[in-house]
């Protein structure tokens, strides 16, 4: 539980602090091609340094690796309050307060220090599950961790918007505290740490989690379906123009359409929590893509802020089933001594379908605006699940979770 509780604290932090780098970039550029470099900023330092975070997630004991990354997180947040309320900078002249120093440049450098941090938290936060369940249950836990951070970005936006009103300073205050908080949970996590005999560093070792999925036709189906759908699909980063320019609700608004896909994450992981997958799993798994590739045409063609926060909720149920089946999938069928570097890998697949995607939303959003792209984006994710059901036969056809032979 504490490991849980750490995760809904540090989770709900990281979405309040997308929420206001967000708003404050567009408040201050209103560029889609901005709002897309805040994405992309994070996913650069996550693919330069995955294959080295795999290797020390596999290498370092895990908990204090998610402890420093929750360390460091609360460090930028104390920087952004900073930068909000001028401290440390100049004066201004006429009301002879303090004057806010935050700028383009800071919000991008921030996004790069963000990148990097959960380059190593990831992969060292997913390969912590399998040591803390055993694997018949490990479906389940999935969904109930699931659940807990669905909620975090359920509340977080939400939390977020509302306190923005108090400006962006009280936002990256709050976030200090969630991740200070995480932070100290995670010290206190107990485990069995295998320390493992030294091992020659080589291309071979660094790249094996790359090879081990590429030579799993399902992983590599999976992860590279979840990749493609939500690069395509994913429209996080335009947000904060429907909400500014298209819906017209403001940062509050804005809180819940970030909160709406959590929203039906959280409702579809309870339930997974309490009837797991069982049978045809790689089908439901295709299926769900299709359904949120549809969520998102819908959102992208409304007008409704009910009918956005509807279609967004049902993106994130879909989405939901994609995460719960992938993720069982990766951990079941990867041998512990690999799993932070497979995790590594996973983890770049996972920036990539997010921030990469939100880049790729704020450069077609340039070109064909929020409607256009995010409606684009819909499409281009059916026709991959339809390809990929051609593809990946063998992701298609799987029935069950885990292997029978593989069961205890």
């Amino acid at each position: 539980m504490r490991m849980w509780g750490a995760r809904l604290l540090g989770a709900t932090g990281g979405q309040m602090l997308m929420v206001a780098i967000g708003w404050q970039m567009y408040d201050l550029t209103g560029s889609a091609w901005d709002l897309g470099l805040v994405g992309l900023y994070q996913f650069l330092p996550a693919l330069l340094l995955t294959l080295l975070a795999g290797h020390v997630a596999d290498r370092v004991h895990r908990g204090r690796i998610v402890a420093a990354c929750l360390a460091i997180q609360t460090g930028v947040a104390v920087l952004l309050v900073a930068a909000s309320l001028g401290l440390g900078g100049p004066v201004g002249s006429a009301s002879g307060q303090h004057a806010s120093w935050v700028s383009r440049e800071l919000l991008l450098g921030v996004s790069v220090a963000l990148g990097a941090v959960r380059a190593f938290q990831m992969p060292a936060q997913q390969s912590l599950t399998p040591l803390l369940v055993p694997a018949h249950l490990l479906a389940r836990a999935t969904a109930f961790s699931s659940a807990g951070i669905q909620a975090a970005v359920i509340g977080g936006p939400a939390l977020g918007g509302l306190i923005f009103i108090l400006g962006a300073s009280a936002v990256y205050a709050t976030c200090t505290s969630l991740f200070l908080l995480a932070c100290v949970l995670v010290l206190r996590l107990r485990y069995h740490h295998q320390i493992r005999p030294a091992e020659q560093v080589t291309l071979k070792y660094v790249f094996a989690g790359l090879n081990f999925i590429a030579h799993h036709k399902v992983l590599l189906g999976a992860v590279s379906l979840d990749l493609f759908a939500v690069l395509l699909g994913g429209a996080t980063a335009l947000l904060p123009m429907f909400a500014k320019d298209i819906l017209q609700v403001g940062p509050l608004g804005l809180g819940f359409l970030r909160g709406a896909p959590a929203a039906g994450a959280l409702l579809t992981s309870v339930a997974l929590a309490r009837w797991p997958l069982h049978r045809r799993v790689g089908r439901k798994l295709l299926l769900a893509v299709g359904v949120y590739g549809l969520a998102m045409v819908a959102f992208g063609a409304s007008t409704s802020f009910v009918l956005s926060l509807l279609a967004l909720a049902v993106s994130g149920a879909a989405d939901m089933v994609s995460v719960v089946v992938r993720q069982t999938l990766v951990q079941l069928e990867t041998p512990d001594a690999m799993r932070g570097r497979v995790s590594a890998v996973t983890s770049v697949f996972i920036g990539a379908s997010n921030q990469l995607g939100e880049f790729e939303s704020g450069f077609t959003a340039a070109w064909w605006g929020p409607v256009g792209s995010v409606v684009v984006g819909g499409v281009g994710t059916l026709l991959v699940a339809a390809l990929w059901w051609r593809v990946f036969p063998g992701m298609a056809k799987r029935d069950r979770m885990q292997n029978q032979a593989d069961s205890p």
